[in-house]
């Protein structure tokens, strides 16, 4: 059969492929592929697991996420972070002291799996590039997310690319069984808690501002427009504006990624961080999300994972409704017993804030969805939890590989 197309141009495109990617001028979001593949060639990789993240800088924040579970993981059994774009590898390695690789190659990637003892591959998103080590026969695949959230993309169709799911709590268990078809949840989900709630108490200070206080924390466009729930551009100015006229302090703290795919949100973004540094707030970008908890009286949010993990805090919070006619949510009870702030209503978002923060009906009832949503978070049993998870999940495997290798090997014998 005839070679396809012209070899000289499949060079000059493969060369001109190479110097973008060389010199970093590759459209935001897509990996440089720049691997280590040519060192990788005979080499097996330490440890039990991977964590497979093929994204760029910009997604970054969704493995940092899992850093300190990670590390203990990679006490107990060994991790290896694999990934498909060498600045974020760069980036990795300073930040995390883990084991980290570059891989371009699909066929790189298939066989050091297989010559290594791998027997977990992790996921920290739905990424659709994920499909490259999803093809591993020999290792289990589990998703981990980054945060449970009554969003779309916690009921994803693509959570059934994965062998098993970690979830927070019963919370995500109900709502894909609520949300998604042919897909036994019980069965495919196991509930670990926030293990980053043991690992990651980082160095906070008391707070010294008695005046009360409101963190302003929208998520990003999303992905698609059913997924459009952030506030940013439709509330946030009104908002901001309103709590400030009320005699409210503000902390506003932008989602990482906004404006990555509307460039409307990120101009909001820009105009926002003003409006709140001209009038004497805070624009977080670079404290620890647990500080912003613990300077705010009531947080302002989207729907999004932030509002799950602001229930430990046992304060009182508002959840803007999507402007958008085309979003959908997977809601659960936290949307219903939170008060909800339409695009009408955010002129008045500072009276509302200062009453719940004065009186809070609805204290009791969120304390009691703090197990439902995040497991029991008595220190270190979340992180107990996900240790446990991941061995008797390398357990299991070993059962299940011998179990192919020998099948194999009788249909090798039988074919002699």
């Amino acid at each position: 059969m005839p070679a396809r197309g012209n070899a000289l141009k499949r060079t000059v495109r493969s060369t001109g492929g190479k110097l973008l990617r060389r010199f970093g001028l590759l459209p935001g979001g897509m990996p440089d592929g720049l691997g280590d593949d040519a060192t990788l060639t005979d080499a097996t990789l330490n440890g039990e697991v991977i964590v497979y993240f093929p994204d760029t800088m910009d997604s970054l924040y969704q493995l940092r996420s899992w850093y300190g579970p990670l590390q203990e993981l990679h006490r107990a059994q060994g991790v290896t972070i694999v990934c498909m774009d060498s600045r974020t590898a760069a980036a990795v390695r300073t930040e995390a002291e883990l084991p980290v690789v570059t891989i371009a190659l699909d066929a790189t990637l298939d066989a050091i799996i297989l010559r290594s003892d791998t027997k977990l591959v992790l996921y920290v998103n739905y990424n659709p590039l994920n499909t490259a080590a999803l093809r591993s026969r020999s290792a289990i695949h589990v998703s981990l997310l980054h945060g449970d959230s009554d969003k779309v993309v916690s009921v994803s169709n693509q959570i059934k690319a994965y062998d098993y799911s970690f979830v927070a709590g019963q919370a995500a268990i109900d709502r894909l069984e609520r949300y998604t078809t042919l897909f036994d949840a019980p069965a495919r989900c196991i509930p670990v808690g926030r293990p980053s709630l043991d690992t990651d108490r980082t160095e906070v200070t008391v707070r010294t501002d008695d005046r009360p206080t409101v963190l302003y924390a929208p998520t990003w466009e999303g992905g698609q427009a059913s997924a459009a729930y952030s506030s940013l551009s439709t509330h946030g100015a009104a908002a901001v504006r309103s709590l400030f006229d009320e005699g409210l302090q503000v902390i506003y703290r932008p989602h990482p990624l906004t404006g990555v795919r509307v460039a409307e949100l990120g101009e909001a973004d820009r105009e926002l961080r003003t409006l709140v540094e001209s009038s004497k707030g805070l624009v977080s970008t670079d404290r620890p999300l647990q500080q912003d908890f613990i300077d705010a009286d009531l947080m302002l949010c989207d729907i999004s994972a932030v509002a799950g993990d602001w229930l430990t805090t046992g304060k009182p919070l508002i959840i803007t409704r999507p402007a958008d006619p085309q979003s959908r949510d997977a809601g659960t009870a936290l949307l219903s017993v939170s008060p909800r702030l339409a695009v009408a209503e955010a002129e008045n978002t500072g009276r509302l804030a200062r009453e719940l923060i004065e009186h809070d009906p609805l204290h009791e009832e969120r304390l009691e969805l703090i197990e439902y949503y995040l497991g029991d978070i008595t220190p270190g049993t979340s992180l107990a939890r996900f240790l446990e998870a991941c061995r008797r999940l390398a357990a299991r495997r070993d059962e299940l590989w011998a179990r192919i290798q020998e099948q194999e090997r009788s249909g090798d014998a039988d074919s002699s």
